[in-house]
């Protein structure tokens, strides 16, 4: 039976089942016991299941993060939370060199099952090294997935997907959707990672986005359907693996691609996206491909021009407009 729960709340239900199903599964970060975690997704686990399994770290992500991957590699399965993905940073040589690259080093008889949770995201006003959304970064590095669910039934599903995973796992959340609400089951399900998923089919313009870029395509796309332009609008979901079929499916439909994701504009998703569409579905486009991102800037604490550095709806319909002067 599906209740209306929030995003926060989906990811909570999730942590819980798989710590009630399986012993191996705790969770560690700073904060995350008796203060329930940055955003409260892991609000009153502590109290549950005891500070064995939901474990307050020292503010060194290198450590934890470092100490998780060997707990993976013995059985048991982490799930750690970066407080923000900024300071994702700070461990690097642990997700790099350890945590994607053990299972490959040991000749597939070693397995990293654990789960890094991050959140990426401005309009908090938490400046330059509280706010950025660099997840892109890790579309490069081979050995890790890469979730983005964007919605409360996603991120349940798909973060019990992700435990259950016996490849590491980089789940990335949007820390302005965390109160965001939706249907939610009341019992556990699952939702596959690396499957992007059409949430307004259409037959005009193809868009593509992440997380919260998804309710702004949508919005956008009721209000184009007012002007006769309608929208295919596509929820990527993960990063890693990269469901490439769904997108060059969709863009071989409307001849179109425009992509929608907070990162910076160099590096961006977009910019795979499109050289797969040029590499295998040139001869469908009747426009350019537009990316819609971040500028190539840090993030201002300037609460104006923190909103300006954030993709709005209005860079969106600006790019609609654009390939609509080729159709």
């Amino acid at each position: 039976m599906s209740r209306v729960i929030t995003y926060a709340q989906a990811l909570n239900e999730a942590l819980a089942y798989c710590m009630e199903k399986d012993d191996s599964v705790f969770v560690m970060g700073e904060d995350v016991g008796r203060y329930g975690g940055i955003f409260q997704v892991t609000a009153g686990l502590q109290e549950r299941f005891g500070v064995d399994r939901i474990m307050d770290t020292p503010i060194s992500e290198a450590a934890f993060v470092g100490g998780a991957v060997g707990a993976a590699m013995t059985g048991m399965r982490p799930v750690v939370e970066i407080m923000f993905i900024d300071f994702i940073t700070v461990a690097m040589d642990m997700v790099v060199n350890q945590m994607a690259k053990m299972h490959f080093m040991f000749g597939g008889r070693a397995k990293v099952p654990m789960v890094l949770r991050v959140n990426i995201g401005a309009g908090r006003g938490t400046a330059a090294q509280h706010s950025q959304s660099f997840h892109a970064i890790f579309q490069h590095i081979p050995g890790i997935k890469i979730a983005m669910p964007s919605t409360p039934y996603d991120a349940k599903g798909m973060l019990i997907e992700a435990i259950q995973d016996d490849n590491p796992v980089l789940f990335v959340e949007h820390k302005k959707i965390y109160i965001d609400k939706g249907e939610v089951p009341e019992e556990a399900y699952t939702v596959p990672l690396g499957k992007a998923k059409v949430v307004r089919p259409g037959k005009d313009i193809t868009v593509v986005a992440t997380l919260n870029m998804v309710a702004k395509a949508l919005a956008v796309a009721e209000e184009m359907a007012g002007k006769g332009v309608d929208m295919e609008v596509i929820d990527l979901r993960s990063l890693c693996p990269l469901d490439r079929e769904a997108v060059l499916a969709s863009v071989r439909k409307t001849g179109t691609l425009i992509t929608a994701d907070e990162g910076c504009h160099t590096g961006n998703m977009g910019g795979e996206l499109a050289a797969t569409v040029a590499e295998q579905a040139l001869d469908s486009l009747k426009a350019p491909i537009v990316r819609v991102s971040g500028p190539d800037t840090p993030v201002a604490f300037s609460p104006p021009l923190e909103q300006a550095f954030i993709p709005s709806e209005q860079d969106l319909k600006d790019a609609v407009n654009r390939v609509l002067e080729y159709l």
